[in-house]
C-alpha cells in the first residue's frame, strides 16, 4: 500500500465520500425514521410513551455505544469488513423485527442488533472521510453527512406509505432488505496510508524495545512472527496509549462534556415531532411531511455549513460555529410547545433541521481539529460513545414527563435548555483559553527574553498542548533537549 505525504483531496475520495453518504442514509435515516413507527407500536402493544420510546433509545444508543468498536475494527482489520459485517447485522435485526411478538423482543432485534450493526457502519466511514480530505474537509463532510437528511426526506413519506400498503411488520421486512446496501458501500471505502500516520507498533518494538539479538533471531523465524510481534503485550499496550492518548487533552474533555449534553438535547425531538404533531391535530401525512422538511433542511445544513466553514474567513472559528448551531437548536426546542398548528409546525422544522444539519456536519471536523487526522477514528469512536448514554435515557425520560404532565412542554424545555448549556460551555471553555494563550504572549512580550525549557521530551509535549502547538516551537535531542519560545 502506497504511502502518501497527504490527503489527496479528490480522487477516489469522492467514492468516499460517496459511500459515507449511503451509510447515513442507511444508519441516521433509518433510524430517525423508526420514529413514525412508534405510534403504530403503542397501538399493536397497547402500552405507554415511557416503553414504547425505548426502542428508539436502545437503537440510538447501541449505535454510538459501540462506535469503538466499529473504530477497532477498522484500525486492526479493515474497514471495508467492518462496514460490510454491519450492514449484515443491521439487515438481520431489521428482518427479524418484522416478527416481534412483545416490545422486548423489538428491544432486543431493532435495538441491540441493529444498533450494532449501525455502530460498525458509521463511525469508521466517517474517519475514512477525514482521511482523504484536508483542504476540503468540511465541505466532504457537508456532502457525506447530508445522507442523513436526503434519506429522511425520502423515507419518511416512503415508510409511511409502507406502513398504510404492508403493515408496519412489511415496512421492517423492507427496510431490512434496502439496509443490506451497507455492504456496497463498505466495498468502497479503499484504505489509505499517509506519511503523518503514527508509527505501527511492531516498527517501534524493532527500534526501542526489542535487542539487537532478538532482531536477529525473529528475522530467522517463520512467516507468523509478525503476528506474534503484533500481539505481544508490550504491542498491546503501546497500541492502546498511542490510540487513545487524546483521551488527557484538555480540549477534548472539554468536547466530550459539551457532546454529552448536546446528545441528551436532540435525541427525543425526533422520536416525539410526529407523535407531537398528531396530538395538536394534524395528520398521519402532515406529520410525515414535516419529517420530510427537517430532512430537507437538513441536506442545505450539511452543505452550506460545510462549505462556509472551508472558507478562509470561517475556517479558524469552526468551534464557535459548531456551537452557534447547537445554541440554535436548543431555542428551536424551547419555542416548540408554542406552536400548536401546522402551519407554525413548518417553520420549525425548516429551523431546526437547518442547525441540526450543521452541527453533525461540524462534529468530525472539530474532532479532528482537536486530536489531529491520525487519531480521528479512535476519537469519533469515543465522541460517538459518548452520545449512547444521552440517547438510551433522554427518550423515555422525556416520554415519563409527557405521561406525568400530560403534555410535551416539560419534555421539550429539558430538550433545549439541555443543548443550550452545552453550547454555552464549550462557548466559555474556548474563551477561557483564548485568554489565557494572550496572557501568557503579553508576558513573554513583557520579558523581552526567550524562555528555555529543559525537559526529557514529555514535557514538550505537554507544554506545547498546553500554550498550543502554534505558540510554541520545540527541539528535542534525544534525552537532554530544550524548547526556545
Amino acid at each position: 500500500q502506497a504511502r502518501h505525504p497527504g490527503p489527496p483531496d479528490g480522487g477516489w475520495g469522492w467514492m468516499i465520500v460517496a459511500g459515507c453518504f449511503l451509510v447515513t442514509i442507511c444508519t441516521r435515516a433509518v433510524t430517525r425514521c423508526i420514529s413514525i413507527f412508534f405510534v403504530e407500536f403503542q397501538a399493536y402493544f397497547g402500552q405507554d410513551y415511557a416503553r414504547t420510546a425505548w426502542i428508539h433509545s436502545i437503537v440510538d444508543c447501541a449505535t454510538m455505544l459501540c462506535a469503538p468498536l466499529g473504530s477497532l475494527i477498522s484500525n486492526h482489520v479493515s474497514c471495508q469488513v467492518g462496514i460490510m459485517l454491519g450492514g449484515l447485522l443491521a439487515s438481520a435485526g431489521l428482518i427479524l423485527s418484522s416478527f416481534a411478538t412483545s416490545l422486548e423482543h423489538l428491544y432486543l432485534s431493532l435495538g441491540v442488533l441493529t444498533g450494532l450493526g449501525f455502530a460498525l457502519c458509521y463511525s469508521p466511514a466517517i474517519a475514512m472521510v477525514g482521511k482523504y480530505f484536508n483542504k476540503r474537509k468540511a465541505l466532504a463532510y457537508g456532502i457525506a453527512m447530508s445522507g442523513s437528511g436526503i434519506g429522511t426526506f425520502i423515507l419518511a413519506p416512503v415508510v409511511q406509505l409502507l406502513i398504510e400498503q404492508f403493515s408496519w411488520r412489511g415496512a421492517l421486512l423492507i427496510l431490512g432488505g434496502f439496509v443490506l446496501n451497507l455492504c456496497v458501500c463498505g466495498a468502497l471505502m479503499r484504505p489509505i496510508a499517509l506519511k503523518e500516520d503514527r508509527k505501527t507498533a511492531p516498527e517501534f518494538l524493532e527500534q526501542d524495545y526489542v535487542p539487537k539479538a532478538q532482531k536477529r533471531d525473529l528475522k530467522r523465524m517463520s512467516v507468523c512472527s509478525p503476528l506474534i510481534k503484533a500481539w505481544s503485550h508490550e504491542c498491546l499496550c503501546y497500541c492502546s496509549w498511542k490510540e487513545y492518548d487524546f483521551l488527557l487533552m484538555p480540549g477534548f474533555m472539554v468536547l466530550a462534556v459539551s457532546v454529552l449534553f448536546m446528545a441528551y438535547g436532540c435525541s427525543p425531538l425526533f422520536v416525539y415531532l410526529v407523535p407531537y404533531a398528531l396530538s395538536v391535530g394534524v395528520s398521519h401525512h402532515q406529520a410525515a411531511f414535516l419529517m420530510s422538511i427537517l430532512g430537507v433542511i437538513d441536506i442545505i445544513g450539511n452543505v452550506t455549513f460545510g462549505w462556509l466553514t472551508d472558507r478562509r474567513c470561517l475556517k479558524k472559528h469552526r468551534h464557535f460555529c459548531y456551537l452557534f448551531a447547537v445554541g440554535m437548536d436548543g431555542l428551536c426546542c424551547l419555542f416548540l410547545p408554542v406552536l400548536q398548528n401546522f402551519p407554525l409546525l413548518v417553520p420549525f422544522s425548516f429551523t431546526f433541521g437547518y442547525f441540526d444539519g450543521a452541527y453533525v456536519t461540524l462534529i468530525p471536523v472539530v474532532t479532528a481539529d482537536v486530536v489531529g487526522t491520525s487519531s480521528l477514528s479512535s476519537a469519533l469512536g469515543v465522541v460517538y460513545f459518548l452520545h449512547a448514554i444521552p440517547y438510551l435515557v433522554s427518550p423515555p425520560v422525556a416520554g415519563w414527563l409527557v405521561d406525568t404532565t400530560g403534555s410535551y412542554t416539560a419534555s421539550f424545555l429539558l430538550c433545549g435548555f439541555s443543548m443550550i448549556f452545552s453550547s454555552t460551555l464549550l462557548c466559555f471553555a474556548r474563551l477561557a483559553k483564548k485568554v489565557k494563550r494572550t496572557h501568557l504572549r503579553s508576558l513573554t512580550n513583557d520579558t523581552g527574553t526567550k524562555q528555555h525549557i529543559w525537559t526529557n521530551g514529555a514535557i514538550a509535549y505537554s507544554v506545547a498542548a498546553e500554550l498550543d502547538q502554534k505558540d510554541v516551537e520545540f527541539l528535542a535531542v534525544d534525552t537532554n533537549s530544550y524548547s526556545n519560545r
